[in-house]
């Protein structure tokens, strides 16, 4: 049963994956409250998404938390990505939606959040637990790598033939589609199917080979599979994380290297109620959006 125009806080939701619920939530007939640090800089974005409201905190300032909970349904939570302090934001907007009464959270977590070996894998189980705490129905999805990481790198891709990744072409990673996740935390926010459930979200395990052979097919033309260090990779990714950060992501990378990165795309299949999409799918629509603005 769905309920009647729930209004629902979406986190960073205008970021690269929050993003993508704000819309999922908007076609389910849910109100969006955007919840973002600068409003100048941000209400706009938000809007566009389709958010109705935009409200302005910090997940470190637990006054301006309780400000962008109230009077709302639902929660939708993501963390900052290899943030020091990612438990403790994560735990305070649960506190702060518990207080306020929320009746519905979705946190978006991470597979394998047990593997304490990986710091932003570990840092989400706090998270969890203190869900298990309360009265809200929650419901925790544990996402594998996304898809999309490859959609930034196409540029790359196209402009050089190769696909890299800081490690071995050989082992196989589980990826997922963040577009399902989102779809999946909107169902969630406004259907009760999926009330205190906990997902592992996948749609398949590839190695880097596999990948490039699918580039080279949707392409035309062969692509292939790079091996840089860390460092090479880094400098090229550019990414906006500190040292601690980028330390962390090499960690990650590591544990890829050694071990890949297992899942099984069976729960995802059952929750959406259809073959999630594939990575094939995900390379066909960067290689035709390639091809039209060629």
């Amino acid at each position: 049963m769905r309920a009647p125009n729930p209004t629902v806080l979406v986190v960073g939701a205008t970021g690269r994956f929050a993003g993508l619920v704000v819309p999922e939530l908007v076609c389910r007939n849910a109100s969006v409250r955007a919840l973002v640090r600068d409003h100048s800089a941000n209400v706009e974005k938000a809007r566009k998404l389709g958010a109705s409201e935009v409200a302005t905190g910090d997940l470190r300032n637990r006054q301006s938390l309780e400000s962008a909970v109230e009077g709302v349904d639902g929660v939708f939570h993501i963390g900052p990505a290899f943030a020091p302090d990612e438990a403790a934001m994560g735990i305070a907007m649960v506190e702060a939606a518990s207080r306020a009464g929320v009746r519905k959270f979705v946190f978006s977590s991470v597979i394998q959040p047990t593997n304490t070996s990986l710091e932003n894998h570990a840092s989400k189980v706090p998270v969890e637990a203190a869900l298990y705490s309360t009265n809200m129905e929650y419901t925790i999805l544990h996402p594998a790598n996304f898809m999309q990481n490859i959609g930034a790198a196409w540029p790359s891709v196209v402009e050089h033939g190769i696909f890299s990744e800081p490690f071995p072409k050989t082992p196989k990673v589980a990826r997922v589609d963040y577009r399902d996740v989102a779809e999946l935390a909107a169902i969630a926010l406004t259907e009760a199917r999926l009330s205190y459930a906990t997902l592992e979200l996948c749609a398949g395990m590839h190695s880097r080979e596999d990948i490039v052979s699918m580039m080279s097919e949707e392409l035309g033309r062969p692509i292939s599979a790079g091996e840089p260090t860390f460092g090479e990779w880094a400098a090229n990714a550019r990414l906006p994380y500190s040292d601690r950060q980028m330390h962390l992501l090499a960690k990650v990378h590591d544990h890829y290297a050694q071990f890949g990165l297992g899942g099984n795309s069976l729960t995802l299949h059952a929750a959406l109620g259809r073959e999630p999409r594939s990575l094939r799918s995900f390379i066909r629509e960067l290689a035709l959006q390639t091809a039209c603005v060629a």
